[in-house]
């Protein structure tokens, strides 16, 4: 009888990360992209670890995985898991903590910059033989000197904060649970109340959970209060943006613009209103889907099953339950 490890690789990763376990003697691996609920109760089941990127855990099927010693999730976030089923069966979690901040803050550099400088109006004009009318078209606006706030402020927020100081913005941060003198050492600003220094920003990047305190924050009571030129951007989790609310204000125009990477349901409704909205730059949840990114996640997600057969998983890794 075999003792080596079963490990279930749920919905396909980067060739790096599968390498490691192909070349580890110690595990046996298996690939699979049904994420069906039926199926993948009966199929968990058999086995000691699984990495897993979006697919729903709930607790139906963990409570049915009497084996299953370590849930890896390929990202950050882990709201597509049953957090008190894990805890209730001892399972631990663990998340890939160094892998995506470059990745993610780029891509929230790169919608901003595209929601100021017009995203794609600029490309068209000239691919559809307007160049002439370059005076006509609508002026953008500049970054340099902004004030843009951080709403948390963790590897992400740590890595975005570099970036928004190279176009010499002023970056505030709001986070209860970092210390002033650590976002000062960063270049920021501490901020402490919320609702009142959102008043005066031109740029929002949310980079916050989403928990029932967290769930619809960005509102219509709060975004109308918001200065006409700001610009939010959300890279963390559909939910936190209420996108109806989000969607009167900038038909109102009540903020200048939005970027979404992520939504509510995913993916968004055909006939979702936000997928009309000129005033949205909207990407299908790929803020961290570099090749560079990619690899370190993949490797990244199978390191930590391994250190954690091993006994040398690092604990920054872990999920509190």
């Amino acid at each position: 009888m075999s003792n080596k490890k079963k490990i279930l690789i749920i919905q396909n990763i980067h060739e790096a990360g599968i390498k490691l376990l192909e070349d580890n003697p110690n595990f046996e691996f298996e690939l699979i992209e049904n994420i069906d609920l039926k199926f993948l109760k009966e199929k968990i089941s058999n086995f000691d670890g699984i990495s897993i990127r979006t697919a729903k855990l709930p607790a139906e099927i963990i409570n049915h995985c009497k084996k299953l010693k370590i849930i890896s999730r390929h990202g950050v976030g882990y709201d597509n898991i049953d957090l008190k089923s894990a805890k209730n069966n001892n399972i631990t979690i663990t998340i890939t903590t160094t892998a995506n901040a470059v990745a993610v803050s780029e891509h929230v550099m790169f919608m901003l910059l595209n929601i100021a400088k017009g995203k794609s109006m600029y490309d068209i004009t000239v691919k559809s033989g307007n160049f002439n009318e370059r005076n006509k078209l609508p002026k953008t606006i500049e970054i340099w000197k902004k004030n843009i706030l951080i709403m948390g402020f963790g590897r992400i927020g740590q890595c975005l904060i570099k970036r928004c100081l190279g176009f010499d913005m002023n970056v505030f941060v709001y986070d209860p649970y970092v210390t002033k003198e650590v976002i000062e050492s960063f270049g920021g600003k501490k901020v402490n109340d919320l609702y009142e220094s959102i008043k005066s920003m031109d740029a929002i990047s949310l980079h916050i959970p989403l928990n029932d305190k967290t769930k619809n924050l960005i509102n219509y009571e709060l975004l109308k209060t918001l200065k006409k030129s700001c610009i939010i951007i959300n890279a963390a989790r559909g939910g936190i943006i209420n996108e109806n609310d989000l969607n009167k204000a900038l038909s109102e125009n009540l903020i200048y613009g939005a970027g979404l990477d992520v939504f509510e349901m995913e993916p968004p409704s055909k006939d979702s209103p936000l997928l009309k909205n000129d005033k949205l730059f909207l990407s299908p949840h790929t803020a961290a889907f570099t090749e560079e990114c990619m690899t370190r996640m993949a490797v990244e997600t199978i390191q930590n099953i391994i250190d954690f057969f091993d006994k040398k998983l690092d604990k920054s890794k872990i999920v509190k339950l």
